[in-house]
């Protein structure tokens, strides 16, 4: 077992090593049952700053000492905001204990929910213990999804499905082409009514694809 995903509903997710649990954009609406603080969590990852995306993580970062790591603008808000957080940008490993992590571009916005300008969005490349993870934040589809499978073959891949403010089922299903992971795992979708989608029909995209769509329910774990 390399380690353990928890979704934790709409886009976010804990994933937990023997002795380390990492967050990915914690808004935990969705969640009945998750406690973060049954967990060592050590790092939060930001895709971008919309409240959907930030949720908890200023709080669970000052509560557990957890480093927030986001682009420059985000993190620094987050700083301002009495968190540990470590400004990036696109383009680098940024090594840790467990691990190393990337982030790659996204097509989108972010801002706070005062109006504050955040930075540009963000995906994240994770190698984890020896598995490859591809957390698009939120997204339209673009092209360099061919090149971040070229260089980084993720084993594993969360997308966004549900449109209006990122891809809709059509568009992901063809980002979940191009990615081809052994395990697609969709996301954004069906957390309120602008992104309400029947989510068996990328089910059905993807196994006509011969693809391994993931369908998780929030607080599911699966070991990998």
């Amino acid at each position: 077992m390399a380690f353990y995903l928890t979704y934790l509903g709409h886009s976010a997710f804990e994933i937990k090593t023997p002795n380390q649990a990492i967050l990915i954009d914690p808004f935990l609406q969705a969640s009945r049952n998750y406690d973060y603080r049954e967990s060592n969590i050590t790092d939060i990852f930001l895709t971008h700053g919309h409240v959907d995306h930030l949720g908890s993580a200023i709080d669970i970062s000052i509560n557990k000492r957890a480093c927030i790591t986001a682009v420059f603008e985000l993190a620094n808000y987050c700083i301002q905001k009495g968190t540990r957080s470590k400004g990036v940008n696109f383009g680098a490993w940024i090594n840790y204990e467990w691990g190393r992590a990337l982030f790659v571009p996204a097509f989108h916005s972010s801002s706070s929910s005062e109006g504050v300008y955040l930075g540009e969005p963000a995906g994240i490349v994770l190698e984890v213990n020896g598995v490859t993870l591809y957390h698009a934040g939120d997204t339209s589809l673009f092209s360099d999804m061919k090149l971040i499978k070229e260089l980084y073959n993720p084993d594993i891949v969360m997308l966004p499905v549900g449109g209006t403010y990122t891809m809709d089922i059509e568009h992901a299903a063809i980002a979940a082409k191009w990615l081809s992971a052994k395990v697609t795992i969709p996301i954004h979708y069906n957390t309120f009514e602008a992104i309400n989608v029947d989510i068996n029909r990328f089910d059905m995209l993807l196994q006509t694809a011969n693809l391994n769509c993931q369908i998780m329910q929030p607080d599911e774990t699966i070991a990998f």
